[in-house]
């Protein structure tokens, strides 16, 4: 009989430590539902899809690194700008099919790093380099964020929602985005986006400037609309220089994570396989329609919080992702959200992008009294910024591409020295 007892305490132990597992997996679900379902939104792709593949990168990244590391993937902000331009110059087929490529670059990284270590990164892409990049990425999506923040369409065609009634909505949401991010404390702090959300809807449906039809009829249960990819070269040359930015942060969440768990996941189970697992999920999405993953610094944050540093959980969590994929309510609910509302969390959101490219030169101290460095760090801020454009045969190569490619350049031409100026 005490056998038995004894059976039954441990089986309802298990019980318990599993049920804590998956709350804890939806928590952290949440955390990163905001920044998951924001890129989609914007750049015209299903957020539904987006639940999807990131429920389904997460799983084949626990895989391929055997299931050491907490870390949860979903769409990459840094890639918002180039799906933007490529979705409404190629299509959405097209786009994925460059993401794709994409993804194969990381694999391609990552049997660099295996084969040579980390150390031909630091010559090829130092900070000089991804610095100006990421500010360029961040800084040219400014006017899309001012237009919709001020009710018009993303480029400024066409106003939407009178300016006044616009700046009402959108400013708070700015607002409460960044009193959430700089005051709040515990878990709200790591949810300064979906907070930004909330209080801009709210905001929205006092003014009555929200249609619920689609959400009536849209059914409870729907497969999201996947897209499969079609190959387009000139989507892919656009769309390969942008691999190096997404890369670079990878390192950094990699880094951050290892410092919050206190491992060393650079060594085990290695950088190799988790930029792997990265380049892995990213191809696996965009086969479905989905955006490119990237690992998330808001769940980061949440482990270093929590303490939960069982990588069982980001299972839950990917898992919770992909059973809310085909709730059809929640995608029509989703779509709901006006441009006005995304456009105030913009504002901050994309200025974040910049200053995480300025903050990578600070950390690194870039010496701006080498000639070289300021000439990398002015052209590329102009190109990027001006939008500059070359034609060659036909095929016009511009924005961060353009930016990539002239950094790179310019690093591996120009000479260094400890001349002043």
């Amino acid at each position: 009989m005490k056998k038995n007892h004894n059976v039954d305490h441990q089986l309802d132990h298990h019980n318990q430590s599993l049920f804590k597992e998956v709350l804890t997996g939806t928590q952290m679900l949440f955390v990163a539902f905001g920044a998951l379902v924001l890129m989609p939104l914007l750049t015209g792709l299903d957020p539904n899809v987006a639940l999807c593949t990131a429920g389904i990168g997460t799983l084949l990244f626990q895989l391929v690194t055997k299931r050491q590391v907490p870390v949860f993937l979903a769409s990459s902000f840094v890639f918002i700008a180039p799906v933007m331009y490529s979705t409404q110059t190629w299509g959405i087929p097209a786009t994925m099919g460059a993401l794709a490529v994409v993804g194969v670059v990381y694999v391609g990284f990552s049997g660099l790093i295996k084969v040579r270590g980390v150390g031909f990164i630091s010559k090829y892409l130092p900070p000089i380099v991804t610095g100006p990049i990421i500010m360029v990425i961040g800084l040219s999506l400014a006017p899309v964020a001012v237009h919709m923040a001020l009710g018009r369409t993303g480029d400024g065609s066409s106003q939407l929602i009178e300016p006044s009634l616009a700046l009402g909505i959108s400013l708070p949401a700015l607002l409460t985005t960044l009193l959430v991010s700089a005051f709040s404390k515990g878990f709200m702090r790591l949810m300064p986006i979906l907070s930004g959300i909330v209080v801009g809807y709210v905001l929205s449906l006092y003014h009555g400037i929200i249609d619920f039809a689609p959400v009536q009829n849209a059914a409870w249960f729907a497969v999201p609309k996947f897209t499969a990819p079609e190959f387009n070269w000139q989507a892919i040359i656009y769309m390969l220089p942008i691999a190096i930015a997404p890369a670079i942060e990878h390192i950094g969440d990699i880094l951050a994570i290892s410092s919050a768990t206190g491992k060393d996941y650079i060594k085990k189970p290695g950088l190799h396989r988790t930029l792997l697992g990265d380049g892995i999920a990213t191809t696996a999405a965009s086969m479905l329609g989905g955006p490119p993953n990237t690992t998330y610094s808001e769940v980061t944050g949440a482990v270093m919080l929590t303490k939960a540093f069982n990588p069982r959980i980001m299972t839950w969590a990917a898992c919770t992702a992909i059973i809310m994929a085909f709730v059809g309510k929640l995608g029509a609910l989703l779509h709901t959200i006006p441009g006005v509302v995304m456009g105030g969390i913009m504002m901050l959101l994309f200025g974040l992008i910049a200053s995480v490219g300025l903050g990578s030169l600070v950390k690194a101290k870039v010496d701006f009294d080498q000639p070289r460095n300021f000439i990398i760090f002015a052209v590329v801020l102009v190109f990027g910024i001006g939008g500059m454009a070359l034609n060659l045969g036909g095929f016009s190569i511009q924005g961060i591409s353009l930016c990539a490619l002239v950094a790179i350049g310019l690093n591996l031409l120009l000479p260094k020295a400890d001349t002043k100026v």
